[in-house]
């Protein structure tokens, strides 16, 4: 395992590792929990973003139990290395956060909904940690498949910010920026929690309510 010199700073395209041009690893099969399939396009009429918040494990189970959300997997985005592996991704040196990947039917479910439960789920003011996990994996991401999905998790940030600063935390870290690629993280991470039960899953809620005037 390649370590980089510091793990709260994210590497430049320079330093970062290069990865490689596939995946070296399979990934399939069905959700363990939702009975869709794990690595999927998005179906017609249906939409997609990715969340970071923290250790990937615990966090996609917080969203295959919303309703209306049809499918979730948990992966590496927002960084440099191509094709990388959880080994790398955990070495500071690919520029990735640990992810989640989320489908849903926009008749059942809104997108408001989902920034609600991302923004309730984890302290988005911790910069590249999330209690004592630290490294840029873990820092707070919004990936967004559309613009309407960007401008509207800009809005939330910015309300969200006010509600913070009123129960005493500082500034949001969350970057929120359009989705370059996701890779799929392997299959032993996919539902780990469902593999796993009594599995590491850390809770790192503020309990500060996310409700943005008019909402």
């Amino acid at each position: 395992m390649i370590f980089g010199r510091s793990k709260s700073e994210l590497p430049t395209p320079e330093s970062a590792l290069p990865g490689r041009e596939g995946r070296p690893f399979q990934v399939g099969g069905t959700h363990l929990v939702l009975g869709t399939p794990v690595e999927t396009q998005v179906p017609d009429g249906y939409e997609s973003a990715v969340f970071g918040l923290g250790c990937f494990w615990g966090e996609e189970k917080t969203f295959w139990e919303v309703p209306g959300v049809w499918s979730t997997s948990v992966g590496y985005a927002g960084g440099q290395t191509q094709h990388p592996t959880y080994e790398e991704v955990c070495s500071g040196r690919t520029g990735h956060a640990e992810v989640v990947r989320v489908i849903w039917d926009p008749a059942e479910l809104t997108f408001h909904d989902l920034l609600k439960t991302f923004w309730e789920n984890h302290d988005p003011t911790q910069g590249m940690r999330q209690g004592n996990d630290r490294g840029t994996q873990y820092r707070s991401v919004i990936l967004t498949t559309t613009p309407e999905q960007q401008a509207e998790a800009e809005a939330s940030r910015d309300a969200y910010q006010v509600t913070m600063t009123q129960a005493g935390y500082g500034e949001i870290t969350t970057s929120i920026m359009p989705l370059e690629r996701y890779y799929y993280a392997e299959d032993y991470h996919q539902q780990y929690l469902v593999k796993n039960p009594f599995g590491y899953c850390p809770l790192h809620a503020t309990g500060v309510a996310y409700e943005p005037a008019g909402a």
